[in-house]
């Protein structure tokens, strides 16, 4: 059954990845060449190819041959390198001389001056607690291959304008390519949700589910509601127990476990952007008081919730 308009739980979780770039940078690489990329906590980093070719190795996963107009997204953060040639070395990128435009956004020039190969890589960061939980269950590598992908015009026409920008950085390039590259960042995380059939399965089929995907959207609209298995049931015209079963059956744990967690994922995701107060937010989230909140959070996310530091939106670089 098709959700209504008024609930599309899948459309909504992708609404949520609104991201705060960290690092872009404009690569100029030359033979021989290669480079080892850090891992970066709680980012996502991805590469466009517009000209040239090298290889991708993220450790436990089958290396990659990029090739112009090809998209690679690396979640999780990992580690990993890129080289043009199997036996290139592979320094830590941090150590090369960038040449920095503004504090987000960098040109790299690096190689033993043959062959070119050009990219656009960046790391960004997904802030909003539905883009996490989506951006966790992404593998190791999505690899979009435009010429065989259904939005093969749209995705070249948008590579094109990328590798023209950064063939001839003019004044506000930088913005041009940093926001081009989201899209695309985007686009190969819709492509992987439409292609890949393990993104059909666990809380992404559940999002799918007419029934118990409108129950996650009622839970992450609003979270400060005082949720019962019997409440939740209610909204979707189902009996208690054929609800409860469902939920745990398709999401892989109760329904109050998961309103507990996806409320202290919200809870963290506030005190790092915000820096409201533990009273406060504990008002916020439906909780009686700043001792049961505080408990529950802990318990879930593992920490005190007074020792979440705020985060700063843009991250030092190398």
């Amino acid at each position: 059954m098709k959700l209504d308009a008024e609930f599309d739980p899948l459309a909504e979780a992708l609404h949520a990845l609104r991201m705060t770039g960290v690092f872009y940078c404009r690569s100029e690489f030359t033979a021989p060449w290669g480079v080892t990329l850090p891992p970066v906590t709680d980012c996502l980093w991805f590469h466009v190819v517009t000209a040239g070719r090298c290889v991708l190795e993220v450790e436990g996963a089958e290396p990659r041959t990029l090739l112009p107009g090809d998209l690679v997204l690396v979640p999780h953060g990992r580690g990993h390198v890129l080289r043009g040639t199997p036996d290139a070395p592979v320094p830590a990128i941090e150590g090369l001389a960038h040449d920095y435009v503004s504090d987000r956004y960098a040109i790299l020039q690096y190689g033993g001056g043959g062959a070119e190969t050009v990219l656009v890589c960046g790391a960004v960061r997904f802030d909003h607690p539905t883009a996490r939980y989506l951006v966790d269950l992404l593998p190791k590598i999505i690899h979009v291959e435009p010429a065989g992908a259904p939005q093969a015009e749209w995705m070249q026409s948008t590579l094109r304008l990328i590798a023209a920008e950064a063939a001839t950085l003019r004044p506000g390039g930088e913005a041009v390519i940093t926001r081009l590259s989201d899209i695309l960042v985007v686009q190969g995380v819709r492509s992987w949700l439409e292609n890949d059939p393990s993104a059909r399965t666990g809380w992404l089929g559940a999002l799918r589910d007419s029934q118990i995907g409108r129950a996650l959207t009622l839970v992450h609209r609003e979270p400060e509601r005082e949720w019962t298995v019997a409440s939740l049931a209610s909204e979707l015209a189902m009996s208690r127990s054929a609800f409860a079963a469902r939920f745990t059956d398709l999401v892989g744990e109760p329904a109050m476990q998961y309103v507990t967690r996806w409320r202290m994922l919200v809870a963290l995701d506030v005190l790092r952007t915000e820096g409201a107060s533990v009273a406060t937010l504990a008002g916020r989230l439906g909780y009686q008081s700043e001792a049961a909140f505080s408990r529950a959070f802990k318990r879930i996310v593992g920490v005190s919730p007074g020792s979440v530091k705020r985060v700063s939106p843009a991250l030092a670089t190398w």
